[in-house]
């Protein structure tokens, strides 16, 4: 059977408030197709979450490539402690 979109916003609304099982009995479908439709809201928020525009992608790459040359930098100018002890002898 082929729900609405808005039926199906409306079942996860109440599957948030009453939870799973009473919202799939209270409405007379599935638990399993209530589960489903949940676990796809879930995973299109977490996916939204992490996307970024192009400006906001740019930014980051350049604030990672700062960083990473100021790694690079410290690593190639600092000694390790066996280093810096053996400089002591």
């Amino acid at each position: 059977m082929k729900y609405s979109k808005e039926f199906k916003e409306e079942a996860l609304k109440l599957s948030d408030e009453i939870g799973l099982k009473k919202a799939a009995q209270q409405l007379g479908i599935q638990y399993y197709t209530l589960s489903d439709w949940r676990t796809k809201r879930n995973a299109a928020a977490k996916a939204k979450k992490y996307q970024m525009t192009d400006d906001e992608a740019k930014l980051r790459i350049t604030e990672l490539e700062r960083e990473n040359a100021d790694l690079l930098y410290k690593n190639k100018h600092s000694l390790s402690p066996l280093s810096q002890q053996l400089r002591l002898c």
